[in-house]
């Protein structure tokens, strides 16, 4: 089955904004996010830069569902939010079996495995946290989607390096393209900021002290962000049915790898 599979609805949060209109703005007027690391937990990293979200927006997400989710999965269904609002779709019993969702993620879990280590190895701990090991979980965030906007189709997550997001976006367009979902909510999130994984970026000597210009010639590295981008994908049919704003069509996707570098 070859369907066409358009986009309807984006969604997003960065150092840049907390939506995607305001990251849009944000670029055009060539801004940038990056800055000294704010974290007062990373003292002894002064002199690192990121490119931090500064504060969530408002959400209702209670703690109930709080605590089962660590830092890139919160990111992800912020911004999978806002684009099912754009895309004005929401599930019910009679579709939810043909909404999914795939979000590719480079680090899983971060902040859960360092907050385990330091209870269990510096604190007085005996026992790690209760959801310690759903909230690492690779699929984690993918799952989360499907929890709060109740898609019960292809749900699963994909991580491959900085390929991550759009190897997810391709296996969302597959989905679509051999039949098994109209809908599928796909993107990105990722949520480096915890201590290990900052002296792990920080011992491959990789990181820029300042910024991030990789076509200058004194360019000294790269530099690291946190955020979330999704969005709705949709058969043509399903979309044209509906009467939804048609904001691009995917033409077609494709995967390789260099068979070089181990993160390429």
């Amino acid at each position: 089955m070859d369907r066409r599979v358009v986009i309807t609805g984006v969604g997003g949060l960065c150092g840049l904004g907390t939506d995607a209109a305001s990251m849009w703005k944000e670029m055009r007027e060539g801004r940038s996010a990056i800055g000294p690391l704010a974290n007062s937990e990373l003292h002894d990293l002064e002199g690192m830069t990121g490119a931090e979200i500064k504060a969530l927006p408002e959400h209702d997400i209670n703690r109930g569902h709080l605590i089962s989710m660590d830092r890139f999965s919160l990111l992800a269904v912020l911004a999978a939010r806002e684009a099912m609002r754009q895309a004005g779709l929401s599930c019910d019993e009679g579709n939810a079996h043909r909404f999914g969702a795939t979000v590719g993620v480079g680090f899983t879990g971060s902040y859960a495995t360092e907050q385990t280590y330091r209870s269990l190895l510096l604190g007085s701990a005996i026992r790690a946290e209760l959801f310690t090991g759903v909230k690492v979980m690779p699929s984690a965030a993918s799952v989360h989607l499907s929890l709060r906007l109740g898609l019960r189709g292809p749900v699963f997550g994909v991580t491959s390096a900085c390929a991550s997001a759009n190897h997810a976006i391709a296996s969302a367009v597959d989905q679509i393209k051999l039949g098994r979902a109209d809908v599928m909510v796909s993107g990105g999130s990722d949520a480096p900021f915890a201590w290990g994984v900052l002296k792990a970026w920080e011992a491959m000597r990789v990181l820029s002290p300042d910024t991030c210009r990789p076509f200058s010639a004194d360019r000294k590295g790269l530099v690291l962000g946190e955020g979330a981008g999704m969005a709705v994908l949709e058969s043509y049919e399903h979309a044209t049915r509906r009467g939804a704003t048609i904001l691009a069509e995917i033409a077609g996707v494709g995967l390789s790898a260099d068979a070089f570098h181990i993160a390429a």
